[in-house]
């Protein structure tokens, strides 16, 4: 089943010059397709239009509905001010944010406001199993040592070192380590080479 095509797309800079001309490209889910030319000569901005991320083209761009795209640029924007752990467990919100939701939800059980109401106590414990099933069907309560062992497959500098100290090498290997982690349907790498 083909998941993605490109019909007849170009791109024209406001100056009038063209970057892709007429490109008719599709592929299967699973596929590992390499895009090769010379420097200036449209690859990045292919990729872009192909991870949805520039809209300005001429022609049609169609996804398989359902299929989550990965896209790390040349020079993946990290904010400078986090860590590398904090920017690898962006990877994985969804699984930090139900971690949180539970430790708030066991702090609520020493309140006032629902050691003295049943019904919101009762309210807290089924919320609290709800999440707690959430957690058990991913196996989150293990998170940390997942992202260990991703950093350390990628060679990721410590996770307490701050982004705005590593160099440009560092910062691509933490923004793949995040992107691997959020586990796309389909990775799109620009330069790859540059990341390993």
């Amino acid at each position: 089943q083909i998941i993605f095509s490109m019909k007849s797309v170009s791109k024209v800079t406001p100056q009038g010059k063209t970057i892709i001309k007429d490109i008719y490209l599709s592929f299967f889910y699973g596929a590992k397709i390499g895009i090769i030319g010379m420097n200036g000569s449209g690859k990045s901005t292919l990729l872009r239009i192909i991870a949805g991320v520039d809209k300005s083209y001429q022609g049609d761009v169609v996804w398989s509905p359902g299929y989550r795209v990965g896209w790390l640029p040349q020079e993946p924007e990290l904010d400078p001010n986090k860590t590398v752990m904090e920017i690898v467990r962006e990877g994985v919100q969804d699984v930090m944010d139900l971690l949180k939701e539970y430790e708030e939800i066991n702090n609520k059980f020493g309140e006032d406001e629902y050691l003295n109401d049943p019904d919101k106590m009762d309210k807290l414990m089924a919320r609290q199993a709800a999440v707690q099933d959430k957690i058990d069907a991913i196996d989150a309560w293990g998170i940390d040592n997942k992202l260990e062992r991703a950093m350390d497959a990628l060679r990721c500098p410590d996770s307490d070192a701050k982004i705005e100290h590593l160099s440009g090498g560092e910062k691509r290997r933490v923004a793949l380590c995040r992107l691997l982690l959020q586990e796309p349907d389909v990775l799109l790498l620009d330069e790859p080479t540059n990341h390993l």
